[in-house]
């Protein structure tokens, strides 16, 4: 578990704070505030409980059955009945991170006083965050409308000491179990708490939030895997000077071409052509290009990060309570966040595209500027990175299919009530496989581009490349020879990428990049 406690209160949440605790397991608190505010609210909602005029999702059926009026002995069977009937997932258990991120988002919902939950329901949901205690959720069963229902249900059964969970230490048990042996109380549900549970864009926002964590940090590590790339086929770094950048203003272009000049400053290899204007004149696109890709990347998951600090900031939930009232609204429809989830997904797919394609440059010997035939040991007896290659353009193809959006499809549901859903869950799940896709096709270049320039020697790379080989070299990835089993070598160099240690020996080498 980790070691800081995420305050819950009421205003947003940062995306650090999501990430601690989805990540890191970062125990939770609610703040006085917060639990204030969630009292004032939950006084309306019993205020009109006691009402004899019917009020959606408090005294009444939900969807497509709201026009029933619930007497009042059958509200907790109710609220009951809508979290156990809404717990219909199917399909492979959801990773830990995006449950639990789930939850926080929606305990930061509930903080904010527009949802009528009880105080007690809130603080329950903290403290199974704080023990570890994770529901299973299954991959299907959201459309991004009405929120993530199916998802959110099974967190809120776990509430209810139903469904099963698992504990901190990853042991799949019954939720009454776990809840037992962490010395806590499942809450009995009461007037419109299983709604105010389960109405929320809380997990496609989850996994929005941690794909743009992971591309920032990816689009920056590319830039490296650029930088090498651009160095070891004797390539030039004057198209990435400041001036030609200025004269097309985009914010991560100018970035992602300040971190390739920083990363290949001090480079021998570079020293040792620069003044051969036959040699190079002017790069292939994959190489010259690199910051005009990266830094529209950058710019388009920036654009997602504003969006996420909107719903970060935002009471989701229908209906919610506002002042006296209890109003009906449609904010749960995930429209916002499914669009730049699948504008993530593209620009994933395409800075993945133009690494594969800086990479299938090393291998072909009539491109590779005098290095051997696959950086071969023997051509012809080895392959060398040849099939390394091919897995890179396997992922690749499967990341531009991912990159279909999503959010163009709807399927109406519950008797046409939800004529129109956003699929924004779905954009979020196959955005996580592409985001995962691009840390193996740049840990790909990375392994390859540091083959060639340990075959550039005596020529000395950069220091900010250098730092790249020597972390690899120290980990256990080879240099240049015979050819060897290679898969051991590329998860090695896909984990150092997905930790974030290549970005962090370039950075410790030559600072902090852009």
């Amino acid at each position: 578990m980790g070691g800081m406690t995420v305050q819950v209160y009421v205003g947003p949440l940062s995306i650090e704070d999501v990430v601690a605790v989805a990540r890191d397991g970062a125990p939770v608190a609610l703040t006085d505030g917060a639990l204030d505010a969630i009292d004032k609210a939950r006084a309306v909602v019993e205020e009109l409980a006691a009402a004899t005029d019917p009020a959606y999702g408090i005294s009444t059926g939900f969807g497509a059955l709201a026009t029933r009026h619930i007497p009042a002995e059958m509200r907790e069977q109710l609220q009951r009945s809508l979290v156990r009937s809404h717990a219909a997932g199917s399909g492979p258990e959801v990773e830990r991170e995006v449950v639990r991120a789930l939850m926080l988002l929606r305990l930061s919902t509930l903080a904010t006083g527009h949802t009528g939950i009880r105080r007690e329901t809130a603080e329950l949901m903290a403290a199974l965050l704080s023990a570890g205690i994770t529901p299973v959720v299954r991959e299907y069963g959201s459309l991004g409308c009405s929120g993530d229902l199916a998802p959110l249900s099974h967190c809120a059964l776990a509430l209810m000491g139903e469904g099963d969970v698992r504990d901190a230490s990853g042991t799949l048990m019954p939720a009454a179990d776990a809840l037992a042996a962490a010395g806590l109380t499942p809450v009995e549900l009461k007037a419109k708490e299983g709604l105010a549970l389960i109405n929320g864009t809380d997990g496609m926002l989850g996994m929005l939030v941690m794909a743009i964590t992971d591309l920032r940090m990816l689009l920056r590590t590319a830039d490296i895997a650029a930088a090498m790339s651009v160095e070891a086929q004797m390539g030039t770094d004057r198209v990435f000077a400041a001036e030609l950048q200025e004269l097309r203003p985009q914010v991560g272009q100018g970035l992602s071409a300040a971190n390739l000049r920083a990363v290949l400053a001090g480079s021998g290899v570079m020293a040792s052509h620069r003044e051969d204007m036959f040699h190079r004149v002017q790069d292939a696109y994959s190489l010259r290009c690199s910051p005009q890709v990266h830094g529209a990347a950058r710019d388009t998951v920036e654009h997602a990060a504003l969006v996420a600090s909107r719903e970060l900031a935002s009471a989701v939930d229908n209906p919610v309570v506002v002042g006296d009232e209890v109003r009906s609204n449609g904010n749960f429809h995930g429209a916002p966040v499914a669009y730049v989830l699948d504008f993530l997904a593209i620009v994933a797919a395409d800075a993945a595209s133009i690494s594969e394609r800086r990479t299938d440059r090393f291998l072909d010997k009539a491109r590779n500027h005098d290095l051997p035939p696959f950086l071969a040991d023997d051509p012809g007896v080895d392959s060398g990175h040849m099939i390394a290659q091919y897995t890179q353009a396997a992922i690749v193809s499967e990341m531009k299919r991912l990159a279909v959006p999503a959010s163009v499809d709807s399927i109406p549901s519950s008797a046409m009530q939800e004529d129109h859903v956003s699929m924004g869950w779905n954009a979020a799940r196959k955005l996580r496989r592409s985001v995962d896709g691009l840390s193996r096709v740049v840990a790909i270049e990375l392994l390859t581009a540091a083959r060639a320039l340990d075959l550039r020697r005596p020529l000395e790379p950069a220091p900010g490349t250098g730092a790249v080989v020597d972390l690899l070299r120290s980990s256990g990835v080879q240099g240049p020879g015979p050819d060897r089993y290679l898969s051991p070598e590329i998860e090695t160099t896909v984990s150092l990428v997905q930790s974030g240690a290549v970005l962090a020996a370039v950075e410790e080498e030559i600072g902090e990049l852009q």
